[in-house]
């Protein structure tokens, strides 16, 4: 495996890295949890392909695909072993090609926030990674994390050296880096704990490395009162739609606007799902385009558990977010985990979503945002409602599409 003087594929240089977001038609899967690293998830996750491609997702979400301190992927060591607690380096090969084949693009999980070290340097602290690819020495780690680097230019993630990207060698060889993992097969990044570092690196990476779509992690805390969640969180959303201006617009990030009030609108409090201009309440409602909608992820649903959606509601989640703008995503528990009834609802809205060309920029109206009901047009092709307050559009012209505990979707 020639990592280091890899050959990027010159086809690849003329990807249009804003081709997909402009498209807008994504529906993303989470192909895995906290837990996946436990069940030989290569293989498993090879047998259910021919599912997920019918089912219509365009893109999955993998586990950090290389070679980690931690099982679940997220302390990298060596960046250019494939050999993971996922999976040998042939079976997650034979599972790229088998997405290929499917037509199904692979997303990687890009942990480059920290890395944990090999070896003791400056001060005693495992700040060097000597004896692995990219053998780089304490001033590869930020000054803050006991490295001989910079200051960070984000937020600490504490307990492991975090990478200082502010040097020109750690940035050139993190593009090499990805330039090989698109060689290799992935097609779309997702990045982990973007709050660590400065949006602007990952305008240079996604530029470098050409991915076909990206997402952020870009977390922090809702905005919350001694009553609960506030109902403005427009400081909230606009810090997310600050880091996707930094990355150049070349990124989408992950909706957490979104998933803080819908989960808590469920709940009996659809009021919440109208902001004060009228419009969804989360980056959906700003900028729909690169705002990626969820119910759960691997760290805040799974085992983790960190701030989950409620149990009972889930379906109406889905409801919510597979028939509005943005770009929904589906959790692996979700379609996996809790029977064939909830799956095939799921793949049902997904159809709802392709059949009226639902895409991430569709125009919407709000008709109903009170306690118990949540009501609204989309596109002007489908029309929707979820709570258990009673409602159906009054024109004729709508078909009941679909319906269950607490939703129903029509369209004309």
């Amino acid at each position: 495996m020639d990592y280091l003087n890899n050959n990027f594929d010159d086809t690849d240089q003329q990807v249009d890295v804003g081709a997909v977001i402009r498209d807008g038609r994504e529906i993303l899967f989470q192909a895995f949890n906290w837990e996946s690293h436990k069940y030989d998830w290569w293989r498993d996750l090879e047998t259910k392909v021919p599912d997920i491609a019918n089912s219509g997702f365009t893109s999955a979400w993998l586990p950090p695909p290389t070679h980690s301190f931690s099982p679940e992927g997220y302390l990298p060591q060596n960046l250019y072993s494939l050999n993971s607690a996922y999976g040998s380096e042939q079976l997650l090969k034979i599972l790229l090609q088998k997405m290929q084949q499917y037509k199904v693009r692979t997303m990687a999980d890009i942990v480059i926030n920290h890395r944990v070290g090999t070896t003791q340097g400056h001060g005693g602290k495992y700040n060097r990674y000597d004896g692995i690819p990219l053998p780089w020495d304490e001033h590869a780690v930020t000054s803050c994390t006991g490295g001989l680097g910079n200051r960070s230019t984000g937020d600490n993630f504490h307990g492991v050296p975090n990478i200082d990207h502010t040097q020109d060698f750690v940035r050139k060889d993190i593009i090499k880096w990805l330039q090989w993992l698109r060689s290799v097969g992935f097609k779309d990044f997702r990045f982990d704990f973007a709050r660590g570092y400065s949006a602007t690196y990952v305008k240079e990476y996604i530029e470098g490395a050409k991915p076909l779509f990206s997402v952020g992690e870009y977390w922090d805390s809702c905005n919350y009162n001694s009553y609960g969640l506030d109902y403005n969180q427009d400081s909230h959303r606009q810090r997310i739609v600050d880091w996707i201006d930094g990355t150049g617009q070349l990124s989408s990030a992950f909706d957490f606007t979104t998933k803080g009030i819908l989960q808590e609108a469920v709940k009996g409090q659809f009021w919440r799902l109208r902001d004060q201009q009228g419009k969804p309440p989360g980056v959906m409602g700003w900028w729909p385009s690169r705002a990626v909608t969820f119910i759960d992820n691997h760290d805040t649903g799974s085992t983790q558990a960190h701030w989950p959606f409620p149990s009972n509601h889930i379906i109406e989640g889905y409801a919510y977010i597979l028939t509005h703008p943005g770009i929904p995503t589906v959790f692996y528990d979700h379609f996996y985990d809790l029977g064939d009834s909830i799956h095939d609802q799921i793949v049902k809205l997904m159809d709802i979503r392709k059949r009226q060309d639902i895409h991430s920029r569709s125009p919407i109206r709000i008709l109903e945002a009170q306690t118990n009901l949540y009501a609204a047009i989309i596109g002007e092709k489908v029309c929707m409602k979820i709570g258990d307050g009673s409602w159906s559009p009054n024109e004729r012209e709508w078909i009941l599409a679909t319906s269950g505990h607490r939703y129903a979707v029509w369209e004309k």
